[in-house]
């Protein structure tokens, strides 16, 4: 997910994103505990994007 496309949206919905990525990543890293993942790379994709949530939601609390 891109950041011009997070600062469009509502702090309501960066959080509601924030939670869903979180749950996902929780899942993953649970899946990759037990067996292979498909698709590793995808762990550091929704790291990535958490983060990106955390800087935007983080530039809005600063206004």
């Amino acid at each position: 997910m891109k950041t011009k496309e997070l600062r469009t949206l509502s702090i309501d919905d960066l959080l509601k994103k924030n939670a869903e990525l979180r749950e996902d990543l929780f899942k993953l890293r649970f899946k990759h505990g037990i067996r292979r993942l498909e698709n590793p790379a995808k762990l550091g994709v929704l790291r990535k994007d958490i983060a990106r949530i955390q800087t935007v939601l983080a530039e809005r609390n600063q206004k």
